[in-house]
């Protein structure tokens, strides 16, 4: 059997015991590993790890409605690109439709829970809601919580790619760590990167757009106080040439009223000595 064939026949066990009512899968294990005749896949299969029951819980709802998860496939991408670009406000609008797809998610996966027979706890909700909210935030824990062979809850803190170390049952390969060759998966990352490096040009020329407008108004107003301040220093020169116009009037009528003064002083003085000598 060749590697790529045992990987599938693995996957394919796993798939179906990591779903099985926790009292089977040791049996349903057995009997899988029982069934094949090559050697090494056998014992792989009896390696086969039993998950927990917040991990089972997930993988009913990933197995039972495969759709349900694919809007975290894509708030998890939207959320990487947002993280990446450093776009709040997208970050902000990510993160109120996250709550309402983790909060239907969650449900549904107890109810499904529920169906089969299992009675979820508080503790586990929370593990399964933490798990849901990793898958929406990270494409790496959204393609495992995807594959419906979760061994483990998932925490995704931050922006920081979560730990999946051991944490799907059988072969599992990261997004990230998939090969970036002329495949699908390297041409979408290569359109993200376009489209990041393109919104982030985009943000740039609005920037700097918006400094320009900013610049012109400040441009605009100061050029109409210069025009104002200008007018008004006119309008001030034209009354200092009017103030001092007055001012040589006013001081050549004081000089010619000075003059008249002296000149009633003595008329008056003559008349004055003129009645005197009258009058004796």
């Amino acid at each position: 059997m060749t590697g790529t064939d045992h990987d599938t026949r693995l996957i394919e066990v796993a798939a179906r015991l990591s779903v099985a009512p926790a009292g089977d899968f040791v049996a349903l294990r057995r009997s899988a590993a029982k069934q094949v005749e090559d050697r090494d896949l056998a014992a792989a299969i009896g390696r086969l790890r039993k998950p927990v029951l917040a991990a089972w819980v997930v993988n009913l709802l990933a197995a039972h409605d495969p759709r349900a998860l694919a809007p975290a496939v894509e708030l998890a991408d939207a959320f990487r690109e947002a993280a990446d670009a450093g776009d709040g406000r997208a970050l902000a609008e990510l993160t109120t439709r996250r709550r309402g797809i983790l909060r239907d998610l969650a449900e549904r996966a107890v109810a499904l829970a529920a169906a089969n027979g299992a009675d979820v706890g508080a503790a586990v909700r929370a593990s399964v809601e933490q798990t849901l909210d990793a898958a929406l935030r990270d494409p790496d824990a959204a393609a495992a919580v995807a594959s419906a062979r979760l061994l483990r809850p998932i925490k995704a803190t931050g922006m920081d790619a979560p730990d999946l170390t051991d944490a799907v049952s059988g072969p599992f390969e990261a997004v990230s760590d998939a090969p970036e060759g002329g495949d699908d998966l390297a041409e979408r990352r290569a359109a993200r990167a376009a489209e990041r490096a393109a919104a982030e040009a985009r943000r740039h020329a609005e920037s700097a757009e918006k400094e320009l407008t900013r610049l012109e108004e400040r441009a605009r107003a100061a050029s109409a106080r210069s025009a104002e301040l200008e007018e008004r220093l006119a309008e001030l020169e034209r009354q200092r040439a009017r103030t001092a116009n007055d001012l040589d009037a006013a001081r050549a009528e004081a000089d010619e009223l000075a003059e008249a003064c002296v000149a009633a002083r003595d008329t008056a003085r003559r008349a004055r000595k003129a009645a005197d000598r009258a009058a004796t």
